[in-house]
């Protein structure tokens, strides 16, 4: 198993003062902090707790509870936890979903994938590299040797290109990515605390590809990256994440976080879960999410809109 998980910089102040210049403010009881989203055409509000690691942050129920009402949230939504499921092999673990069930229910819909690689980068970078898979390996070293080069572009630059080719991946790839002003925002918010690096793939001085990197309690995280179509056959993503874990450790970073995956070899992000498997990781699973509930009429009939809006919307758009 991967080193034991710290706590999730989306848990951290330095995120909530991010959320803050969003406009989102963070609602802190003990040691979790939670945003709050208006439910459409209702007063009301869902709180949104994503990754908290129940073995580490402590809070009261009691309190959690009159922070909710006071916010006027009908519930707090435990958006995929940051502990493993580990099949109770372990007490904590237990002790933790058990204490769940009593105070909450299994939540009907996660934000977060509950599936993640995970990537001891505590090693000496001669033993990660003896660890990669052969293609992977192979696909860095060719990058390498046709002339991709790696830079850190923490600058206006930088924000541009990643901008550019992280808009131009969704536009190919199908996904809704954030507004311009969120991944300015963050990165400016986090860089300034020495918490962000822009990398950025070039190849005759062209960028071919560029990540968003995260780096917060002894973990790097990649939650953001765009690639060019032009030259995709210099395999510049592989040399990124090589880069990137090199990175990892000048900052001190004992694990890899690469922010999600899937476990369904026939979904089309199985590709994306190779490409991470390939560096030695393990395919991990989190605990299940759970909601906190403070006005079960307003929940379920929450829930109950929610569904059916997906549920029409699959119809309309295939």
């Amino acid at each position: 198993m991967p080193l034991p998980l710290h706590l999730h910089i989306v848990q951290s102040k330095e995120w909530g003062e991010f959320k803050h210049r969003m406009d989102t403010p963070p609602i802190k009881t003990g040691d979790i902090q939670f945003t709050k989203h208006r439910i459409p055409m209702s007063p009301f509000y869902v709180g949104y707790a994503p990754k908290v690691n129940f073995d580490l942050q402590k809070f009261s129920w009691n309190e959690l509870k009159a922070v909710a009402k006071q916010s006027k949230c009908a519930f707090i939504r435990f958006d995929v936890p940051n502990v493993l499921n580990q099949q109770n092999e372990h007490d904590t673990e237990t002790k933790i979903i058990s204490n769940l069930n009593k105070h909450c229910k299994k939540s009907p819909k996660n934000t977060f994938t509950k599936w993640n690689v995970l990537l001891d980068i505590s090693k000496p970078e001669a033993e990660i590299q003896a660890n990669l898979n052969q293609k992977t390996r192979y696909n860095s070293k060719l990058a390498y040797r046709k002339g991709v080069e790696a830079k850190l572009e923490n600058n206006e630059k930088g924000l541009a290109v990643f901008l550019r080719l992280l808009y131009a991946t969704a536009k190919r790839q199908g996904f809704l990515p954030h507004p311009n002003k969120y991944y300015q925002t963050v990165f400016e918010t986090l860089y300034a605390k020495k918490m962000a690096n822009i990398l950025v793939a070039y190849y005759e001085s062209t960028p071919i590809a560029a990540w968003m990197l995260f780096n917060y309690d002894r973990t790097l995280y990649y939650p953001y990256g765009g690639s060019s179509t032009e030259h995709r056959d210099l395999m510049a993503s592989n040399l990124m994440a090589w880069e990137a874990i090199k990175l990892g450790q000048r900052l001190n970073c004992k694990l890899f976080d690469m922010w999600g995956a899937t476990n369904d070899k026939d979904s089309p992000y199985w590709g994306f879960t190779k490409f991470k498997l390939g560096y030695g990781g393990e395919l991990v699973e989190y605990i299940d999410s759970y909601d906190f509930i403070v006005n079960p009429f307003v929940y379920y009939s929450f829930n109950f809109s929610y569904d059916l809006f997906w549920k029409i919307r699959k119809l309309f758009v295939r």
